[in-house]
């Protein structure tokens, strides 16, 4: 679809431009590599024992390895090499630690049980998109426009290994299988209608199905490109922790300590930055308002 800007009134078409090689796409993703999806980037062109390289390798919000593969041209073996890289990574978990001690923090530990392989290209044949949606891997799908001093991303097609129906699961890696009734199990009635609104509402914020709701074992997060919020239970309330940091919310007054508390020093389950304490219908407005400020911030 086209893009245009606009001055005066008046319409003026963008065209696209193509960066010159695979290798120069690769290098702005991995500069900008937490801007654009939340991952601290750990190596480039990373060999391994089983032959070839790992174009780029990572660690998500939720502390989970990530492997991506760009594509270049139309005969592109891009899935096939992300899958027989995601084995390597079942091999290699200790290899894989070990960097992310030496890259990030000694202190970091590693969510081995959800492992992502992100594909990024200009576009895709309908092919490509049908072998993911046949795979019970966690495999995301993602399509890029550049314009002068523009550069979109789209989410073209995604799997889950726990949600897809009669897929194929074509890698050794044994994932988690974390679920919303998991974390809801043994909470107070009050909390489960509280989740159940919230759960309903931050859905809807995106009418296309592009909002990725996903269990961890100690959280639930919902996510585009970024995790935009972790919800942590207890037995009266939910913790709703937003990726915003106190100085940039505008949708209540966050100056008012009673309101929300800055996270960004406190040891706590998921990455949000401010926190909110939900414990009643009566603030499920409040609550959505900022849960929908961070959602606007990343998608």
């Amino acid at each position: 679809m086209p893009l245009f800007k606009t001055s005066n009134q008046k319409a003026q078409k963008l065209l696209r431009k193509d960066f010159a090689n695979e290798k120069e796409l690769q290098h702005f993703v991995e500069t900008n590599l937490e801007e654009l999806f939340g991952i601290r980037f750990l190596a480039s062109e990373y060999s391994t024992n089983h032959g070839g390289r790992i174009d780029s390798l990572g660690l998500d919000e939720n502390n989970s390895p990530v492997i991506i593969e760009y594509k270049w041209g139309e005969n592109s073996a891009i899935i096939n090499q992300g899958l027989f890289y995601l084995d390597w990574l079942v091999d290699h978990i200790a290899e894989f630690q070990l960097l992310v001690q030496k890259k990030i923090a000694q202190d970091v530990e590693v969510d081995t049980g959800s492992p992502r392989l992100i594909l990024i290209a200009a576009s895709y044949s309908k092919f490509d998109e049908y072998a993911i949606n046949r795979m019970a891997e966690n495999i995301e799908m993602w399509s890029y426009n550049q314009y002068p001093d523009l550069f979109e991303l789209k989410l073209v097609a995604s799997s889950q290994a726990k949600k897809v129906e009669n897929g194929k699961k074509v890698t050794k890696v044994n994932y988690d299988s974390y679920s919303v009734e998991d974390q809801l199990e043994g909470k107070s009635e009050k909390v489960k209608e509280l989740f159940n609104e919230l759960q309903e509402r931050i859905l809807a914020f995106d009418s296309e199905g592009m909002i990725e709701e996903l269990a961890r074992k100690m959280y639930i997060a919902y996510r585009t490109n970024k995790n935009f919020v972790y919800l942590n239970f207890r037995s009266d309330r939910i913790l709703v922790d937003v990726a915003m940091v106190v100085e940039h919310i505008t949708s209540l007054d966050a100056s008012d300590p009673a309101k929300v508390r800055d996270m960004r020093a406190i040891g706590h389950h998921g990455a949000g930055y401010t926190r909110y304490e939900l414990s009643s219908l009566d603030q499920l407005d409040e609550a959505v308002a900022l849960i929908r400020e961070s959602y606007e911030q990343t998608k």
